[in-house]
């Protein structure tokens, strides 16, 4: 049966149409996708640590000012002096006691180890204190006075 080259459309379906499910279904196609791939170049970046825990650990860092230091050493400064677990504790609770809203800014030097910050992190939520901020410092700023 020989094909008609010049067949003319119904006069119903002239009209051009655009079906929109399908479109639909390729752009969810292409995003969950492109989700896929951002989310395995995410893990390529990440490095592989062993953290140290926490008994008291909590998802709400920040807030007030009791100042506690760390040195490269592992020891704990509070305001400036020297002070070991057992103090460090009392005198925390002393101001959890005296301002419910006491703010902690823990410090640490550079070589600090990353298990001796969290230890003195673990004494502050013992005492009572959620509201603990880590200070930072800008770039070229040099070294603590």
């Amino acid at each position: 049966m020989p094909v008609k080259l010049d067949a003319k459309l119904p006069s119903d379906l002239a009209e051009a149409r655009i079906e929109i499910i399908p479109l639909i279904d390729i752009m969810f196609f292409l995003l969950a996708a492109f989700m896929l791939v951002s989310l395995s170049m995410v893990n390529l970046k990440t490095v592989k640590v062993n953290l140290p825990t926490a008994t008291s650990a909590m998802n709400e860092p920040k807030r007030d000012f009791v100042d506690i230091s760390v040195d490269k050493a592992g020891s704990a400064y509070l305001n400036k002096r020297a002070v070991d677990d057992n103090q460090l504790i009392g005198a925390l609770a002393g101001f959890q006691k005296a301002n419910p809203d006491v703010r902690i800014i823990i410090s640490a030097d550079t070589e600090a180890r990353h298990g001796d910050v969290i230890h003195v992190l673990d004494l502050v939520r013992l005492a009572g204190i959620d509201k603990v901020a880590f200070e930072i410092r800008q770039p070229g700023n040099g070294a603590t006075p």
